[in-house]
C-alpha cells in the first residue's frame, strides 16, 4: 500500500518505476527469477525497477502478464515517461458494436421470491458472485435472469448469458474452454488477444477483460464447480450469477442460495397470473377452490409447471378448473403432467414438430430451422411455432428466436423416441444438419473472402434459406448461430456424417477471420481432414490439408502450416484442379512472405493469379494480383506495384470493402505518393473510410500507418506523425503488439525525417527486438539498416555492425 501511495505522488519516471516494483511484489519473485520468467535480462530489469532506464513497452506488458494484470492502464504513464512526442490522439471507435446484452427475456409474471431476490442482491454486493441451486423447474433461471435485469443499469458494459448445459439431455456439458471463448467473443475481444492454448491462460484473459469493465454474466445450468471456476470474474466490479441443480460445494468463495418450491400463496398467485384469472370471486379459480388447490398439488408448486398449467386455462376460456385437473391427472409426474397435458392440446402436425424439436443439437433456433426439421413450408413452421409459444412449450428469448426449457426439451426428446421411428428421427436430424451447412455456405458467400468457396453438397438444399442482404447481415447471422453451428458439427461427427464434417468448417473461414480466434478453427479443420480421409476423395483430401495449413498459419504455427501445405501440394498436383491449386499457391505465398522470403512470394502470387484465370475466377485472380502489388511495393518496385494495383481496381465489384480493392488502394496510395500526391491521398482516405465503415479495426490501423508513410513521402511530416500515432494508439487499444512489426520501421523513418532521431532510434530498436521473435527476418534487416543510418554520425562502429548484420540477413533471404 505504501508503494502505491508513493507512486501516486511521484514524477512520471519515478512513478513508473514504483508501479513496476509493485508488479514485482505481486509476483513474489526476485529480480533474477522475474527476469527469467518474463524473458528479460536481469541487468536491464534492475534498471527498469530502479528508474534508471525507461523500459520498452513490451517489457511492461511482459511484467503485467506474469502477474495477470492488464497493462493498458499503465500506457499513458509509460507514454509520458518515455515519449517526448505528444500523447497519441484517441483512435476512432467507429464501427464498434454496442455493449452486448444476451439476457433472456425477463418473465412478465415473475412472482414471489422477494426474500431470495434480496438475499441474491446482497450476496452480489459483497461477494461479486452467487450460486442459485435447486431442483429442476423450481425457477432458478427465472430468478437469476430477473436479478440480472435489475442489475443491468449498474453494469452497463455488457449483460451476458451462457447456458452451460450441465443437465441437458442428449448433449454433454459445455466445456470451460468453449464457454470462455464464447464469452470473450461476446465482449468482442480481438482474436489475437485470446490465448490459443491452455484453460488457465484463457481464464486469465477473461478475468483481465472483466477487470476494467462492469459486466453481469449469468452462468446457467452448471454441472459442477470445476465447470464454473474458470468462468468466475477476478479483480474488478463485474459479477456472476450461477444456477445449478447441484449445490456447488467446491466454490468456497461463492455463497449458495438454495431455492425450494413456491409457498401455497405464491403458487396460487402465479397460477392466477399465468391463467389470466382476475382473482375476483367470479374467476374460475375462485369458483372451484378445491380444483384450484389440486392443480397446485399436481404441479408440485413448481413455477415452470404452474406457468404451463396456467397457459392451458388462459387459452381455453371454455374450460373449468375441474377439466384442467382431469387432463393433468392423466400425467405421471409433476413435470410430465403439465407437459403431456399441454401437448395433448396440439394437433397432429404441431405435436410432431414439438417432438422433433427435442432432436435439435443447438440451443436457440428460428423458423428456418423448424421448417427444415419438420420438412414443412416456412409459413407453416412460423404458425406452428406461434402455437407452441402460446402453449408455453417453446420460449421466445428474442424476436424471431425460440428455445426449449431443459425440462421441456427432455420431454420432447423422450416423446420422439417413443412415438417416432428411428428412421424418421434420423431423416429429421439429417435435414437439420444439411440446412446448417447450406445456410453457412450462403452466409459465407455473402462475405468477402480471399478465395471463392465451392457449393455445399451435404445433402439436398433446403426448400428455403435465409436471405442475406449484405455481408453485415450474413455476419450477424453467423454470430447468432455460432454456438449452434459448433453443436451441429459435433453432432455430425458423432453420427458419422462425414460430408457435413468435411464441408462445414470451410464455410466458417470468413467468420473466423472477422471474429474468432484460430485455435478452434485448427480443431475443426483437424477433424475435417480426418473426415476427408474417410471419404477418400483425392481433391477433398487436398483441400483439407490446405485448409489445415491455412488454420495453422493463422495461429502462427508456421512450420506445421508448411508441412500441411507441402502435403496438399502433392495431392493437388495429382487432382489437377486449377482452382484448388490457385488457392494453395496464394496461401503458400503469404506463408513464404511471413517466413522472410523475398522472391518466392511474388512468384507464388503470380502463379495463383494465372491459375485463377485458367479456372475462370477473375475475383480470385484479383486477390492474387493485390497480394503481388503489395509485395512489390515492400520490395521497392513502385512502378510494378502501381500497375498491378490499378489492374485490381479495374475489376468490377459491388463491395467497397472488398479485400483486393482495399489492398490495391493502400498500395497505390503509398506507391504514387511523391509523383501524384493528391491522387494518393484520395486513395488512402477512401481506404480508411471503407475500413471504418466496415468496422474492421486492424484494417484501420493498416490504412493509418500507410497514410503516414505516404504523407512522409509528400514531405507533410506533422500530418504523417499524427497518422502513425493514431494507428499505434489503435493497436495499443487492440493489444496488438505483434501487429506493430509491420509498421514500426516505417513509423521510425517518419520520425527521422521529422527531426526526431531519438524517437526513430527507439522505434527501430523495438522492431529489432520484436522481429526475431516473430520470424520477420525482412523487418529485422530493415531495423538494422535504420539503426545504422541513425548512428552513422555518433557511433560509426555500431552503425557498421548494424549495417553488416542487415546486409547479411538480406543475402540469406535472397539466397533462400
Amino acid at each position: 500500500m505504501e508503494v502505491r501511495e508513493r507512486a501516486a505522488q511521484a514524477e512520471p519516471p519515478d512513478e513508473l518505476a514504483a508501479r513496476l516494483r509493485l508488479l514485482q511484489e505481486l509476483s513474489g519473485l526476485g529480480v533474477r527469477a522475474l527476469a527469467r520468467d518474463t524473458g528479460l535480462s536481469s541487468s536491464s530489469l534492475s534498471r527498469y525497477l530502479n528508474g534508471q532506464t525507461v523500459p520498452p513497452w513490451p517489457a511492461v506488458v511482459a511484467l503485467c502478464r506474469l502477474v495477470k494484470r492488464d497493462p493498458r492502464p499503465l500506457r499513458p504513464l509509460w507514454e509520458r515517461t518515455s515519449n517526448p512526442l505528444p500523447a497519441p490522439p484517441k483512435s476512432s471507435r467507429h464501427g464498434r458494436p454496442r455493449p452486448r446484452n444476451d439476457l433472456p427475456r425477463d418473465v412478465p409474471d415473475f412472482t414471489g421470491r422477494q426474500g431470495q431476490l434480496t438475499a441474491l442482491l446482497d450476496a452480489i454486493a459483497t461477494h461479486r458472485a452467487v450460486c442459485v441451486d435447486g431442483m429442476a423447474g423450481v425457477g432458478k433461471t427465472s430468478l437469476a435472469v430477473h436479478a440480472a435485469h435489475r442489475l443491468a443499469a449498474d453494469f452497463p458494459d455488457a449483460q451476458l448469458y451462457v447456458d452451460l448445459h450441465g443437465f441437458t439431455e442428449g448433449r454433454p456439458p459445455l466445456d470451460p474452454d468453449s464457454a470462455l471463448r464464447m464469452l470473450l467473443g461476446a465482449l468482442d475481444v480481438p482474436s489475437e488477444r485470446v490465448p490459443q492454448d491452455g484453460l488457465e491462460q484463457l481464464a486469465a484473459c477473461w478475468r483481465s477483460e472483466l477487470a476494467h469493465r462492469r459486466v453481469v454474466v449469468v452462468l446457467d445450468n452448471a454441472a459442477d464447480a470445476e465447470q464454473v471456476r474458470p468462468l468466475l470474474p477476478g479483480a474488478g466490479d463485474s459479477v456472476a450469477l450461477i444456477t445449478s441443480r447441484n449445490r456447488l460445494l467446491g466454490l468456497d468463495e461463492v455463497p449458495p442460495l438454495s431455492l425450494d418450491v413456491l409457498s401455497p400463496e405464491e403458487s396460487a398467485e402465479l397460477l392466477a397470473r399465468a391463467s389470466g384469472d382476475g382473482g375476483g370471486p367470479d374467476g374460475r379459480l375462485a369458483r372451484d377452490p378445491e380444483s384450484a388447490a389440486e392443480v397446485l398439488r399436481l404441479c408440485g408448486h413448481l413455477p415452470l409447471a404452474l406457468r404451463l398449467a396456467g397457459a392451458r386455462l388462459r387459452h381455453r376460456p371454455g374450460w373449468t378448473v375441474g377439466i384442467l385437473v382431469e387432463r393433468m391427472a392423466e400425467g405421471t409426474s409433476e413435470f410430465d403432467t403439465a407437459f403431456a397435458m399441454s401437448v395433448r392440446q396440439l394437433d397432429r402436425a404441431q405435436a410432431r414438430l414439438f417432438r422433433m424439436l427435442g432432436l435439435l443439437p443447438g440451443e436457440s433456433f428460428d423458423e428456418y430451422v423448424a421448417a427444415a426439421l419438420a420438412d414443412v413450408p416456412l409459413g407453416t413452421a412460423q404458425g406452428m411455432l406461434e402455437d407452441l409459444l402460446d402453449a408455453h412449450l417453446v420460449q421466445q428469448p428474442t424476436a424471431g428466436r425460440y428455445r426449449l426449457h431443459d425440462l421441456v426439451h427432455q420431454h420432447a426428446r423422450r416423446a420422439a423416441a417413443e412415438q417416432d421411428s428411428a428412421a424418421e428421427r434420423e431423416r429429421a436430424l439429417g435435414r437439420v444438419l444439411g440446412y446448417y451447412v447450406h445456410a453457412a455456405a450462403a452466409a459465407d458467400a455473402a462475405m468477402p473472402f480471399l478465395s471463392p468457396g465451392r457449393a455445399a453438397t451435404a445433402g439436398p438444399p433446403p426448400a428455403v434459406l435465409p436471405r442475406f442482404a449484405d455481408k453485415n447481415a450474413a455476419f450477424a447471422w453467423l454470430v447468432t448461430e455460432y454456438a449452434n453451428l459448433v453443436a451441429v458439427f459435433e453432432t455430425a461427427a458423432a453420427v458419422g456424417a462425414d460430408v457435413h464434417v468435411r464441408e462445414l468448417p470451410r464455410f466458417l473461414r470468413a467468420y473466423f477471420a472477422r471474429r474468432c480466434g484460430t485455435m478452434h478453427l485448427n480443431f475443426l479443420f483437424e477433424r475435417s481432414l480426418a473426415a476427408a480421409e474417410r471419404l477418400g476423395d483425392p481433391l477433398q483430401l487436398a483441400e483439407a490439408h490446405s485448409d489445415l495449413g491455412f488454420a495453422r498459419y493463422n495461429a502462427g504455427r508456421l512450420p506445421e502450416a508448411a508441412d500441411a501445405y507441402e502435403t496438399a501440394r502433392t495431392l493437388v498436383a495429382r487432382a489437377g484442379d486449377p482452382r484448388t491449386e490457385a488457392e494453395l499457391a496464394l496461401r503458400r505465398g503469404y506463408l513464404s512472405w511471413d517466413a522472410g522470403d523475398v522472391e518466392e512470394p511474388v512468384e507464388l502470387f503470380r502463379r495463383a493469379g494465372t491459375l485463377y484465370e485458367q479456372a475462370g475466377f477473375p475475383t480470385g485472380a484479383a486477390d492474387a494480383a493485390a497480394a503481388e502489388a503489395w509485395a512489390m511495393l515492400q520490395l521497392g518496385h513502385r512502378e510494378e506495384a502501381t500497375r498491378r494495383a490499378r489492374d485490381v481496381l479495374a475489376v468490377p465489384h459491388a463491395d467497397p470493402a472488398w479485400p483486393p480493392a482495399l489492398t490495391a488502394r493502400i498500395t497505390l496510395g503509398v506507391a504514387i505518393a511523391e509523383e501524384a500526391p493528391d491522387e494518393a491521398a484520395a486513395h488512402l482516405e477512401q481506404a480508411l473510410a471503407v475500413a471504418r465503415a466496415d468496422g474492421h479495426l486492424h484494417n484501420q490501423a493498416w490504412c493509418l500507418n500507410c497514410r503516414g508513410v505516404a504523407l512522409r513521402r509528400m514531405g507533410r511530416y506533422e500530418e504523417a506523425l499524427a497518422s502513425h500515432r493514431e494507428a499505434f494508439a489503435l493497436l495499443d487499444e487492440l493489444f496488438e503488439e505483434h501487429w506493430k512489426i509491420h509498421f514500426l520501421n516505417g513509423y521510425a523513418e517518419t520520425c527521422w525525417r521529422a527531426g526526431l532521431p531519438e524517437e526513430a532510434l527507439r522505434l527501430h530498436r523495438q522492431a529489432l527486438e520484436l522481429a526475431p521473435r516473430l520470424g520477420k527476418r525482412y523487418e529485422e534487416a530493415l531495423a538494422h539498416d535504420g539503426i545504422a543510418a541513425l548512428l552513422e554520425g555518433t557511433d560509426p562502429t555500431a552503425a557498421a555492425e548494424h549495417r553488416a548484420a542487415g546486409r547479411t540477413l538480406l543475402r540469406e533471404l535472397r539466397a533462400g
